[in-house]
C-alpha cells in the first residue's frame, strides 16, 4: 500500500490561495475516482476538487474557513501500490496527477460508486453535531419540521439529501418538540460558520456599501400592456421560440435607455480614480443559488434579439443554480438585473455589484386601482427600485434613466423601434 497525495491544484486567475469552504469525505471514508473530495472558493466560484483515484482517505489537510497556499497538501489517499508521496513536487504546482477542477457556482451532490451496506438504524447525532447538508435541504428540513441531527445521510461523509428527508417523512418520523407539543418552549442553538461562498457574498456586500455612495430611486410602472404583449407573443410563438417571462423586456428597455445615458453603463475603479464608460451592455442578472447570491453575465445583450436575451437569462440561472456556469459566465457585468419575482415585495434598496455603478431592481407586479381619464380602472403596476453610485450618476440623470425605462415598458411597441 502507498499513499497519493492531492495538493491544492492552481485553478488559474494568478491565484495564490484559495479557501477551503466544505469537506465531503472525512478520514476512514473509502472514495472513488472522480468522487467530489471537497469544495474550495475563489473570489468568483466555487471550484470542485475530485479524487484521481480509489482508495481510502487518511488525512485532511485543512478545515472548512481555512485559507490555503496552492500547492499546499489538501488530502492524503491510502492507495494500492506505490502511491506518489515519495516524490511528489515541493514547488507550488500540483503534481501530474492533480485532478481537472470544474469551477462552480453552488455545491452539486455527488454519489461514489454504489457499494453494498449492512443497513443501520437512524441514530441521532449528539446536539452540537452539525450534520452536512446544502442550504435547500435545510430549508427543506426547517419547511418540514425535521430536526437533520436526526436523519441519517446518504451522500459522501454522511452528506444529507433530499431524498434522504423524503425517507425519513415516510417513515413517520417526527420530532418531540414539533409532533407532541407544537407550543413547547424551544433552547436550541445552531452556530454557523460563514465561511465559503456565503463569506465571499458578506465581504462583497460589506465592501460595496463601505466604498459606493448608495441612492436608491423608485418609480412605478403600468405594465399592463407590456403582459398582455407578453402573453400573445407567448401564445403565438412560445411553443417554437420558448416562453417569455418579463426579464428579456426589461433588459431590452435597459439597453434601449443606455443609449442616451451612457454614464450608467460603467465601471468605476475608485483606487484609480478612472469611470470607463462601455458601448457593450453586460447585463448581470442576479440569481439565487443553494449556496447565496450568483450573478452570471449576459454578454452583449445589445446585439441579442428578446428570445435571445430570454433562452440566455434561463441558459445562465440554469447553470447557476445546477453549479455549472463557469468563471467567466459570473464574471464582467457592466450593470446589473435583480429580481425576486413573485416575492419581489413592493420596494427594495438593491445593493450595488461593485465596481458598476448601477443596479435595476424589479419588484413584484399587482394588480391596483388606477384613475385614468377620470376612470377608475384595474391596471397592472410594478415598481422599479433601482440604486446608483452617487460618485458617479448625479441624481437627475439617475430618475431620468428610470423614467426612460419606464416610458419604454409602458408603450412596449417602443422598445423595438430604431
Amino acid at each position: 500500500m502507498g499513499t497519493h497525495v492531492i495538493k491544492m491544484p492552481d485553478i488559474g486567475e494568478g491565484i495564490a490561495e484559495v479557501e477551503l469552504s466544505q469537506w465531503h469525505v472525512k478520514v476512514g471514508d473509502l472514495v472513488v475516482e472522480d468522487q467530489v473530495l471537497a469544495d474550495v472558493m475563489t473570489d468568483k466560484a466555487m471550484v470542485d476538487i475530485p479524487s484521481p483515484v480509489h482508495g481510502k482517505v487518511i488525512a485532511l489537510g485543512g478545515e472548512p474557513g481555512e485559507v490555503m497556499a496552492v500547492g499546499s497538501i489538501l488530502i492524503s489517499i491510502e492507495v494500492e501500490g506505490a502511491g506518489n508521496a515519495k516524490d511528489a513536487p515541493a514547488v507550488a504546482e500540483p503534481p501530474k496527477a492533480a485532478p481537472v477542477v470544474e469551477a462552480r457556482p453552488a455545491s452539486v451532490e455527488h454519489k461514489p460508486a454504489p457499494v453494498a451496506v449492512k443497513a443501520q438504524a437512524p441514530q441521532a447525532r449528539a446536539a452540537d453535531e452539525r450534520p452536512l447538508a446544502s442550504p435547500a435541504v435545510r430549508k427543506h428540513a426547517l419547511d418540514a419540521g425535521i430536526q437533520l441531527r436526526l436523519v441519517q445521510g446518504s451522500g459522501p461523509a454522511g452528506r444529507i439529501l433530499h431524498e434522504d428527508l423524503e425517507a425519513y417523512l415516510q417513515q413517520g418520523s417526527s420530532t418531540p418538540s414539533t409532533a407532541a407539543n407544537p407550543y413547547a418552549e424551544r433552547n436550541d442553538e445552531e452556530q454557523i460558520p460563514v465561511i465559503g461562498m456565503r463569506r465571499k457574498i458578506a465581504q462583497r456586500m460589506q465592501d460595496a456599501t463601505r466604498r459606493a455612495a448608495h441612492f436608491s430611486y423608485v418609480e412605478e410602472i403600468d405594465v399592463t400592456a407590456l403582459d398582455e404583449l407578453r402573453v400573445h407573443l407567448n401564445e403565438k410563438h412560445g411553443a417554437t421560440r420558448g416562453k417569455l417571462t418579463l426579464l428579456p423586456f426589461i433588459v431590452r428597455a435597459m439597453v434601449v435607455a443606455l443609449r442616451d445615458f451612457p454614464q450608467i453603463n460603467a465601471r468605476y475603479d475608485d483606487e484609480a480614480q478612472v469611470i470607463t464608460r462601455l458601448g457593450a451592455v453586460h447585463v448581470g442578472v442576479a440569481t439565487q443559488s443553494d449556496v447565496g447570491l450568483m450573478v452570471p453575465v449576459v454578454r452583449h445583450a445589445e446585439a441579442r434579439s428578446l428570445w435571445g436575451n430570454a433562452e440566455e437569462i434561463a441558459r445562465l440561472a440554469t447553470a447557476a443554480r445546477n453549479g455549472k456556469a463557469s468563471r467567466d459566465e459570473l464574471s464582467g457585468s457592466t450593470i446589473t438585473l435583480t429580481s425576486l419575482g413573485a416575492l419581489g415585495g413592493i420596494v427594495s434598496t438593491p445593493v450595488l455589484n461593485l465596481p458598476e455603478v448601477a443596479i435595476v431592481g424589479v419588484n413584484r407586479i399587482v394588480e391596483r386601482p388606477m384613475v385614468i381619464k377620470g376612470q377608475i380602472v384595474v391596471r397592472k403596476m410594478m415598481n422599479l427600485s433601482s440604486s446608483f453610485d452617487h460618485r458617479v450618476v448625479d441624481g437627475m440623470d439617475a430618475a431620468q434613466f428610470i423614467q426612460a425605462i419606464r416610458g419604454l415598458l409602458e408603450q412596449p411597441a417602443s422598445l423595438f423601434l430604431e
